[in-house]
């Protein structure tokens, strides 16, 4: 999954998603009212077939043995329900998503992710799961801290999320003592990170050789959105207001987006775009003293960066108004007009259990969501998913309105317009501000 680092869907299956949403709305309720769906009274005799779709379990042989681990604690419960999966990739979700509501058969159990409940809660697609008791009160007895707001549109619970994929902000112990900077006192603030960043940056005639920062974005594709949000939620600032409108050109979101600017081109702590060409963070090579990374860190010398680089780790949150993690992840939802609700139900309640969440979540390299698996070897394994596991009260989110998955398209665009200072960091945010306002 990496769910932080995730490569944004394309505009034209987006397009065709909220038209094929749009046209839902007419023909089904935009609310599974409470009562709608009810469980079974005798599970081991309901017959049917389970549509499931997940884009988390890969192919490969420990993704099947789990995944047939979920299906088989499923049949102790429905017995004679077929599951029906298919292993959507994330690059093609949109598209299978739309096709499944122009043919009128939508999964019963389908997983997305984070940004993805308020545009299909909206019109109708997911189904209100107050039915089977679930309120944010009681959703937050079952999940970590940060873990509740993605799944929750209107004030009802949509679906439940089974993991999460942080971006944690780490830093070499040992490139601090060389700055003359105390590894046990990392930067907080805008201005001490922008501080820190330059005197950690190398540079010779010019050239870039080390970053004091580094934002970990793709070389070819870039997308600073994860970074921006980070910096956005830092700040105090938020992508939506209370009421759903665009509030990140505010003062907060344009002094979150100055920071980024000045580091980058005031500062010269990283040029725009670089980053590694296999995609790994460059903190972790010694190509950068601080940034960004994923909440995972193979620690092994065969495998992975090694123990003495795992050991030269530290990890901190920007914390200028308010601490600040990046977390996406994978949420499970039922389809509104599923024909069976107590085994779609008990489908969801496997995939959410901390047995499951554990597979999960060590194979997409992320922490599991539910309280009961906090402390499980998969998030003690290494010290960024220790991190992570610790600082989900401190979430900072992409989406939170109907519009999200339209908006972020234009999101990074609208970014790089004002990295490459092609335009002012408060025009760009107010052109994407009108844009919102206009979807």
């Amino acid at each position: 999954m990496r769910s932080a680092a995730r490569t944004r869907r394309g505009a034209a299956a987006l397009a065709a998603l909220f038209g094929l949403l749009g046209g839902l709305t007419g023909c089904a309720d935009r609310t599974a009212p409470p009562g709608r769906f009810t469980t079974d009274a005798d599970p081991s005799e309901v017959t049917g077939t389970l549509h499931f779709m997940t884009p988390g379990y890969p192919t490969s042989p420990e993704g099947k043995a789990a995944l047939n681990k979920v299906i088989d604690t499923f049949h102790q419960t429905y017995p004679k329900v077929r599951v029906e999966t298919d292993l959507a990739s994330w690059a093609h979700l949109n598209e299978k998503v739309a096709t499944s509501i122009a043919s009128g058969d939508m999964p019963d159990v389908m997983v997305t992710g984070v940004g993805w409940i308020p545009p299909f809660a909206d019109k109708g697609a997911f189904a209100d799961l107050s039915s089977f008791g679930l309120t944010p009160k009681t959703l937050a007895e079952q999940v970590r801290p940060g873990f509740v707001r993605p799944a929750v549109y209107d004030g009802k619970v949509y679906g439940v999320m089974n993991i999460g994929g942080a971006k944690v902000i780490a830093y070499r112990k040992s490139m601090f003592e060389q700055a003359g900077l105390d590894p046990d006192k990392p930067p907080t603030s805008f201005a001490e990170l922008r501080s820190y960043a330059k005197k950690l940056t190398v540079r010779k005639n010019g050239r870039l050789v080390r970053s004091g920062f580094d934002f970990w974005v793709n070389p070819t594709t870039h997308q600073y959105t994860q970074d921006y949000l980070t910096f956005l939620k830092a700040s105090g600032g938020s992508v939506y207001d209370k009421d759903g409108k665009a509030a990140f050109d505010d003062a907060k979101g344009v002094r979150a987006l100055r920071a980024m600017d000045g580091l980058m081109n005031t500062d010269g702590s990283q040029d725009y775009g670089t980053g590694q060409a296999d995609g790994s963070p460059m903190v972790l090579s010694g190509r950068a003293a601080m940034g960004f990374m994923g909440a995972y860190v193979d620690c092994g010398a065969k495998t992975g960066v090694g123990r003495k680089v795992c050991d030269d780790l530290g990890f901190f949150h920007i914390t200028d108004a308010e601490p600040s993690m990046f977390l996406g992840g994978q949420i499970v939802s039922l389809s509104s007009r599923t024909h069976l609700p107590g085994a779609a139900y008990q489908l969801l309640k496997v995939l959410t259990s901390p047995e499951a969440e554990q597979d999960l979540a060590k194979l997409n390299l992320a922490i599991p969501a539910a309280k009961a698996a906090a402390g499980s070897a998969v998030e003690t394994s290494n010290p960024a998913s220790v991190f992570a596991a610790k600082s989900t009260a401190d979430a900072a989110y992409a989406g939170g309105a109907p519009n999200w998955l339209d908006l972020q398209d234009s999101f990074a665009p609208t970014l790089d317009e004002a990295l490459l200072r092609r335009r002012s960091v408060r025009d760009a945010l107010r052109s994407l501000a009108v844009k919102a306002g206009a979807m």
